[in-house]
């Protein structure tokens, strides 16, 4: 079965999650230093897809408190059309990741990780959290649908 990446596509790096080959559970893969590069990115893209059968994309969108765009969601549209551009094949999808990265600092806090460890984490938990995300409104559809 094919799997799912989710990716939190921040400034500085990029947080990398991928679902099981069932896309039940979500494993946090890595986090990705951009060094203002998308080449960087797009790069290691290629490795995972080399590695790993995905079929679909989740990216999150970082949208204002107030549903507007941001413009860090303007610099996500970009990135997502060069992924449109470079991995035709793969079904990209967005959803909303607010919260994303509070929550994210929340279970770091909890699990009391250390400040360093945490920048290094936080956007693959953030990458986690979107997919689990993605997943559970997936899951919501099909519940409905055979309702």
């Amino acid at each position: 079965m094919h799997r799912v990446l989710g990716i939190d596509y921040g400034e500085a790096r990029v947080g990398i999650a991928i679902t099981d080959g069932l896309n039940i559970t979500v494993q946090g893969l890595e986090t990705i230093e951009r060094n203002q590069s998308d080449k960087i990115v797009l790069r290691r893209l290629d490795e995972i897809f080399a590695t790993y059968d995905i079929d679909t994309i989740v990216i999150g969108m970082p949208y204002h408190m107030s549903g507007e765009k941001s413009q860090r969601a303007e610099e996500t549209e970009k990135f997502i059309h060069k992924l449109r551009c470079k991995y035709p094949d793969k079904k990209i999808e967005t959803i909303d990741e607010r919260l994303t990265t509070v929550s994210a600092h929340k279970t770091m806090n909890l699990l009391e990780v250390n400040k360093k460890k945490k920048r290094s984490i936080v956007d693959t938990i953030s990458a986690e959290y979107i997919l689990e995300t993605y997943i559970g409104k997936k899951n919501n559809l099909k519940n409905d649908e055979n309702s």
